[in-house]
């Protein structure tokens, strides 16, 4: 079943980036909403039930509601916040996630000015978006910069598991993080301050591969842990 799941997931990944190519509402109205909802079944279908981790399904449980409620953004301004506020929350839990996906030991783990000079760029390139952000953000500044600053701490505790699991485990959820880093900066920029071309690709595509990359890495530890 687990292959039968990310083959659906990936079906829906192909119509959703089609609807924007194609510009079709009805396909990613119906497309949009079931990439969770497979790449929920996906995990479940590949982790045996005492290995499995609730707080990787709230992850995808509140992502999934992040993707519908911002397919409703144009008609009332609630849903962008609804949407903001649910995938706040998927970060919150998928920090959670990368901590209870690593190893406790380690035979050479980031510590002290090695820790601080890989999270430099990631804290950077997150203080950088804000800045460009805060001028036409109006009401919206505070919950933006609280975002932020969660989006942040999410892809640092992503890089935070070097060397605590496996290399593959590790590229995998911090490329994932990263590129979900991205998606959402593509979004925001999109949004408030100039139209970017091909936007609605862009968003989607990173924002996918960020999600399957991060599923796959966790699952690649909980399968070495065995």
């Amino acid at each position: 079943m687990r292959k039968l799941f990310l083959l659906l997931f990936f079906l829906a990944a192909t119509g959703e980036i089609l609807s924007k190519f194609i510009e079709d509402d009805w396909l990613h109205h119906i497309c949009k909403p079931l990439l969770m909802i497979f790449l929920g079944l996906y995990y479940s279908a590949s982790v045996k039930i005492k290995g499995r981790s609730i707080f990787v399904l709230l992850a995808l449980l509140f992502s999934f509601l992040g993707d519908s409620f911002l397919m409703y953004e144009d008609k009332d301004y609630m849903y962008f916040i609804l949407g903001l506020g649910s995938f706040l929350v998927a970060h919150i839990f998928y920090c959670i996630v990368y901590n209870q996906h690593r190893n406790n030991v380690a035979s050479n783990p980031l510590h002290g000015i090695h820790k601080l000079r890989l999270a430099l760029p990631v804290i950077l390139t997150g203080t950088g978006l804000v800045v460009v952000l805060f001028p036409h953000l109006d009401a919206l500044k505070f919950p933006v910069m609280i975002y932020a600053m969660v989006m942040m701490v999410m892809v640092l505790n992503a890089l935070f598991r070097y060397n605590r699991t496996t290399p593959f485990s590790f590229w995998m959820v911090f490329c994932g993080a990263a590129l979900f880093m991205i998606s959402d900066a593509t979004l925001a920029i999109n949004k408030f301050v100039t139209p970017l071309p091909a936007a609605g690709v862009m968003i989607m595509l990173t924002y996918i591969l960020a999600q399957y990359f991060i599923i796959a890495g966790l699952l690649k530890h909980v399968s070495t842990k065995g």
